[in-house]
Formats: structure tokens, C-alpha cells, sequence
């Protein structure tokens, strides 16, 4: 493995393109640290670690920018929402799925059109954090001069952070190892590292847990990895076989293939979208100070609870088939399949074909569903189970291991691509690295 990565400095354009990557990302890091005039950033990350809830959620993705109410408060989030939309509306705006089938040009128009939105959407959440910000109660005052001046501003400078973090990433894909937006929320994610540590080691100092129960946590973090990368790389493969065809004096097809299906054909999507229906109770408290607003909030906006877990199970599961459904079509697949002579051996080719594949992807998406759903409710039984911080317990599931796990592998597959390509080993002496896609 060493050895692979000493193989990858010795090409000059892989190399240029780790460097640059590298100091894309110190940008990325430095720009989390830089605080919005007029707010105090102490004050209000001492009011995220007391209270925690959804916000301390989201600000993994923003690698405690959110916290602290930096310039890059909002991370890339704005961009992630905006492409999934837009990768939604393709399957149901005939102009959009329009432009998605012409290719390179049309595929540049949905983007611009992403970009648009993402400014859009970093507006309203900027004004609703701004809002947020003032009415926040706590020991200091978190905003120094609230007022319509002080909501201009914020809005002015999380959405100049965000279109610029949104930048940073569009490099990163053109000119460094790609998954420019990936490796983003990857670094935010990957710097709440040291802080877990340094919380693990306090609390084993203090006694507050003892070393069996911290090598517990490290085997138990093991099995979670594991399971992970299986459930990132499992996958049904469908034969399909090709018919012979004699041209002159050749011999064309006859070859047997493989249609892989992905048991987790939404990847983290679900756990996005239900992440963000669950938060929505908790910007409402923040926005409309009511009882009755705050005892809806205590049922369905704490982690903690049986309901808020029951009805993120639930979400999850339902996401997993709603963008399956979209972006698995069967109907198409089939059509190709049967294009270019190939066939399901025991099926007829056509509409037989697509009924066989989408009963075949109805199953695989339940188990899919239910193993994503595991994963993403299952730090807040280590949470309780352990009496641990939020921070540490968050890498033992969800959205966190699952955007590392999918990350490194798609990182590894693209460094791997090059080597390759220049006739180096890659990573694995034995087999290949399957990415995500």
C-alpha cells in the first residue's frame, strides 16, 4: 500500500493533481475559521456543544464552520440539495430529461441551472439562520447588532462562501483526483476526527469510560466499518448473454456479461432527505417561539427518542425506493438489452425483461433499505448505550461513515485508474477496488 502511494508521486500529472487537490482543501480548511462580522462565535459553539440536536448534525458536514458561524457556515449542503433536485426534476420535467440526453452541452445547462439554485437556496437559509441567530437565547449575547443590516450581511457572506466553496469543489473536479463535492463534505467530516479523539481521551481520563469499554468501541467501530464497505459494494449481478453473429470471416458476440445491480442504489440520499425533514421541527422552534411548538420539538426533533428514530427508520426506508424508482429504470434497460441482442438466459427479451428486473430490484432495495437504515440509527444506540459524546458516536454510523467509506473508495478507485494506465500496481495485489458507480 505505501508503496503504491510512493508509485503515485512518481507520476508528474497524478502528482500535480494530489498537490493541487491537497491545497484546494488547506483553502477549504482556512476558509472555516474565518467568522462573520457581527456575531459571536465563542459564545454560540459553546451553545452547539450544550444543547447539540440537528444542528450539531448538520455542522459535521460544514467541519464545525456552523458552529462557529464562519463565512463557510453552510458548506456545500446548499450544492448538494440544489444536484438533488435537479437530478429529480430530470425524471419528471421533460425539458430537463430532454437536456439530460443531449449530452455534454445539456448536461452543462443543468448544471448552470444547479448553480442558480444554489444561490437561491443559500439566500433563504442564510436569512433563516440569520433569524435563527437573534432570537438565540444564552449566557452572551451570540449577534451584536441584530437588526435587517445584520440579516444583508450574513446572507451577503454565507452565500459568497457557499458559490465559493461550490467553486473550490468544480476544481478540484476538472483539475485534481475528482469528486471535488465528495471529497468536500469529506474533509468537513474527516476534521471532527481529532476533536472525537480528544473527547474519547478526556472522558477515559476522567473515568467516565473505562478501557474495556474503549476497546469495545474500537472493535465495535471495526464491524461498522466492515459492514459499511459491504453494504457500499454489494451488489446482484444479472447474467445476460449476447448471441453469436458471423460477419466474413469473424465471429462478433457470444459473450456472457453481467448487469450489476447495487443493493444500496440510493446511496446516502435517503439519510439526506430524511435528515432534512427531521430538522425541519427544529428551525421552526428557532423561528416561532411557542409551548406548544417546543413539546412538538422535544417528540420528533430530539435524536434521542424513540419517535424521532422510528420516523427516520421509516423516511430512510421510503427514500431508498422513491429514488430507486427514479433512478433505476428497468423499462429502459430492457430496451437496450434487446437492441443489441442481448437477453436474460430463461426470460424473454422486452416487457418479461423489465417485470424480471424490477422484481429483482424491489427485493435487493428492501434489504438495502433496512441494512441503511441500521446504519444510520445506530450511533444513537452507541450514543446511549455508551452515555458518549454526539461527536464520537457519530462516526460509529450514518451519514458520516457512509459519505468516508464511499469516498475513500471512490478517491482510491480514481488514483488506481492512473496507475494503471501507467502500468503500476494498484492498491490491491489481488482484485480491483469496485467505486460506488
Amino acid at each position: 500500500m505505501l508503496g503504491t502511494f510512493r508509485d503515485a508521486f512518481k507520476i508528474p500529472e497524478l502528482k500535480n493533481r494530489i498537490l493541487f487537490t491537497l491545497m484546494i482543501i488547506a483553502v477549504y480548511r482556512v476558509g472555516c475559521h474565518i467568522p462573520t462580522p457581527g456575531i459571536n462565535g465563542q459564545a454560540l459553539s459553546q451553545i452547539f456543544t450544550e444543547r447539540g440536536g440537528v444542528f450539531a448534525f448538520a455542522d459535521l458536514f460544514t467541519g464545525g464552520a456552523l458552529s462557529r458561524a464562519t463565512i463557510f457556515a453552510l458548506g456545500i449542503m446548499p450544492y448538494i440539495s440544489a444536484s438533488i433536485i435537479f437530478q429529480l426534476l430530470t425524471s419528471v420535467v421533460p425539458y430537463l430529461e430532454k437536456l439530460a440526453k443531449e449530452g455534454e452541452e445539456g448536461r452543462k445547462k443543468i448544471t448552470q441551472y444547479t448553480r442558480y439554485a444554489t444561490i437561491v437556496l443559500s439566500l433563504v437559509q442564510s436569512l433563516g439562520y440569520s433569524i435563527y441567530l437573534e432570537r438565540l437565547g444564552g449566557p452572551q449575547p451570540i449577534v451584536m447588532n441584530p437588526g435587517m443590516s445584520f440579516r444583508l450581511l450574513t446572507m451577503l457572506t454565507f452565500t459568497t462562501g457557499s458559490a465559493f466553496i461550490m467553486w473550490l469543489g468544480e476544481q478540484i473536479s476538472e483539475r485534481g483526483i475528482g469528486n471535488g463535492m465528495s471529497l468536500i463534505i469529506y474533509t468537513s467530516i474527516i476534521s471532527r476526527m481529532p476533536t472525537a479523539f480528544n473527547i474519547a481521551i478526556r472522558f477515559l481520563r476522567l473515568g467516565q469510560i473505562s478501557p474495556f469499554v474503549a476497546l469495545l468501541l474500537i472493535a465495535v467501530m471495526v464491524i461498522v466499518v466492515a459492514g459499511v464497505v459491504v453494504l457500499t459494494q454489494a451488489q446482484r449481478r444479472i447474467p445476460v448473454q449476447y448471441p453469436r453473429q458471423v460477419k466474413g470471416r469473424r465471429v462478433y458476440g457470444g459473450q456472457k456479461s453481467y448487469l450489476p445491480l447495487r443493493v444500496n442504489q440510493a446511496g446516502v440520499i435517503p439519510i439526506i432527505f430524511a435528515s432534512a425533514l427531521l430538522m425541519l421541527p427544529g428551525m421552526v422552534s428557532g423561528a416561532i417561539p411557542s409551548a406548544g411548538v417546543r413539546s412538538f420539538v422535544q417528540l420528533w426533533g430530539n435524536q434521542e427518542s424513540v419517535a424521532y428514530n422510528i420516523a427516520y427508520a421509516l423516511l430512510i426506508i421510503f427514500f431508498c425506493y422513491f429514488y430507486t424508482a427514479i433512478t433505476f429504470n428497468p423499462v429502459d434497460i430492457a430496451d437496450n438489452m434487446k437492441k443489441f441482442g442481448g437477453f436474460v438466459p430463461g426470460v424473454r427479451p422486452g416487457k418479461a425483461t423489465a417485470e424480471y428486473l424490477d422484481y429483482i430490484m424491489t427485493r435487493i432495495t428492501f434489504t438495502g433499505a433496512l441494512a441503511l437504515a441500521a446504519v444510520a440509527t445506530f450511533p444513537v444506540f452507541v450514543q446511549r448505550g455508551f452515555s458518549i459524546n454526539f461527536v464520537i458516536a457519530s462516526f460509529f454510523g450514518g451519514t458520516s461513515l457512509l459519505i468516508i467509506v464511499g469516498v475513500a473508495l471512490d478517491t482510491v478507485t480514481q488514483m488506481e485508474s492512473h496507475l494503471l494506465m501507467r502500468h503500476y500496481d494498484g492498491f490491491m495485489k489481488k482484485g480491483r477496488i469496485r467505486g460506488r458507480r
